[in-house]
């Protein structure tokens, strides 16, 4: 019962209520150390008060748990040496990592979190000493071996076609080599290497991708931005279209293009995950995330009513008419392709000032121009401008989430022997088991002078002002002694704070 209601105080509005009560209960709990402490025991979602306290954005809580756990090793003048127990915030040994549920959780409260100490000097070290030099080595990985998958696409087997053509339109010169003949000479077998480093490298991705999603679903580890949610969907994507490229080759089936088209848009693309690693391109990645998946997204709907409903009266239109004079409505498929270029104003309106054009096809086509360039493209413009407003407010908030998800997601991939603990294990300090984590903490002297100076004027403005009301309220008779009476009292309250003001600065000095 003691440890629900724990679990409940963490919740509370009423932060320092909260506070006074959670440090009651505690006091009657009989085992405070140790796996028994009221304060250890975890509710049915895994969280114990000091996490869920940190996942509801509680930040007055959290801090306040902070304090009750943080060791004054020693003080020097301004200078004080602190030692905090990052037990249940540094995620080496938990299964549930404190640092992961705060920057996946929606709550934004919670991620201001990830600025208070020791969480913070937490997060730096850790990113410092090994998140980012991993994690530049493992975009320069990636990069090469996205090179070494181009190039396996670029010299892939073909060979000259030997059948006659069926069409005027078919353009096709060359065709995919078989299996027995893609890898004859010494280049195919060079090319080989690159093919077996391609496919070695797509397992490997699905190999690391799949437990993460079992650990912790398909619906939030898609679903996060700060996780990079869109980035696991296009580098499974990519392992997919890899693997199926490959068993398309070994059984000699046409259409290989398909797949490795698919594979090195999405490859590439998956290059801008690595952005987020550097505070200048990582909030920009956020911006390009939301504005595809929230935006976009709604575009997309309204854009294809439109493309489909005008792409149908093209086709209409030059149903009956030569496709040699204007062949960019020949068939239907090439008149949605065609439209869609319109819409975005890659192309100009195509038009043969040789052959009389149908005069429905101007009608069409003006009223098209001011529904689509005019109309719907300065709808996205705003829509997205909206979006890059409200992400650039949070923009350096956000960067901070995505380092703590990136260390996260390093420190559990990596070898335990490559990323070793944070921190000080409380042995050394005859703390126990606990790890800790040394803060260095200054304290400006002259800061605090200036903070009790301004308070001894605050305070002296406050009791001349309650003398002044108690005047006003006594002396009452016309408006014109009111008058008369504030302006005099200003001038005196003015002239008496200022002059014990100074007086309390004078005698300091």
């Amino acid at each position: 019962i003691g440890n629900t209601v724990l679990h409940i105080l963490a919740l509370q509005p009423n932060k320092m209520f909260a506070c006074h009560m959670y440090s009651l209960i505690l006091s009657y709990d009989r085992n405070k150390e140790g796996p028994g402490s009221l304060e250890l025991i975890p509710n049915n979602e895994g969280l114990t008060p000091f996490k869920l306290a940190g996942v509801e954005g509680n930040t007055v809580m959290f801090q306040y748990l902070m304090q009750k756990r943080k060791q004054n090793l020693w003080s020097f003048g301004p200078l004080t040496t602190v030692l905090y127990d990052i037990t249940e915030i540094d995620s080496w040994a938990e299964d549930q990592s404190f640092l992961e549920l705060i920057v996946s959780t929606k709550k934004r409260e919670a991620r201001q979190i990830l600025d208070l100490t020791p969480v913070k000097e937490l997060v730096s070290l850790k990113w410092n000493m090994y998140g980012r030099p991993y994690f530049c080595f493992l975009a320069l990985f990636y990069i090469l071996y996205m090179v070494c998958f181009t190039m396996c696409c670029v010299y892939r087997p073909l060979k000259p076609r030997t059948s006659n053509r069926t069409s005027s339109r078919d353009n096709t010169v060359y065709v995919q080599k078989m299996l027995q003949e893609s890898y004859v000479a010494y280049e195919d077998e060079l090319r080989l290497v690159g093919e077996l480093i391609t496919v070695i490298g797509a397992v490997v991705i699905l190999v690391l991708e799949i437990p993460d999603i079992l650990r912790v679903g398909a619906a939030k580890y898609f679903g996060q931005t700060i996780l990079g949610g869109p980035f696991h969907i296009i580098v499974i994507t990519y392992a997919c279209m890899i693997l199926v490229t490959m068993v398309m080759r070994l059984t000699s089936t046409t259409g290989e293009v398909v797949p490795m088209s698919f594979a090195l848009v999405l490859g590439w693309c998956n290059v801008m995950y690595f952005a987020r690693g550097f505070q200048m391109l990582g909030p920009f990645t956020i911006m390009i995330q939301k504005m595809i998946f929230g935006d976009l997204m709604r575009f997309c709907w309204l854009m294809a009513v439109v493309i489909l409903g005008f792409a149908s009266a093209f086709y209409i239109i030059f149903q009956t008419e030569n496709p040699e004079n204007l062949g960019q409505f020949y068939n239907y498929p090439m008149s949605l392709f065609t439209t869609f270029e319109l819409f975005l104003t890659i192309i100009d309106g195509p038009a043969n000032y040789d052959v009389d054009l149908p005069f429905m096809y101007s009608v069409v086509y003006f009223a098209f121009a001011i529904i689509a360039t005019l109309l719907m493209l300065n709808l996205l413009i705003a829509m997205m401008g909206d979006t890059h407003w409200r992400v650039a407010h949070e923009q350096d908030e956000l960067w901070r989430a995505q380092v703590v998800a990136t260390t996260v997601m390093l420190e559990r991939k990596l070898p335990r022997c490559l990323w070793p603990r944070s921190g000080i294990c409380g042995r050394e300090f005859g703390l126990g088991d606990r790890w800790y984590l040394r803060i260095e903490d200054r304290v400006d002297p002259n800061k605090h002078k200036m903070m009790r100076y301004t308070e001894a004027f605050k305070a002296q403005d406050r009791d001349n002002y309650d003398k002044g009301s108690e005047k006003l309220e006594t002396n009452g008779d016309t408006l014109c002694k009111k008058e008369l009476s504030a302006l005099s009292l200003s001038r005196s309250t003015s002239r008496t704070s200022s002059h014990r003001g100074w007086e309390i600065l004078r005698r300091n000095t």
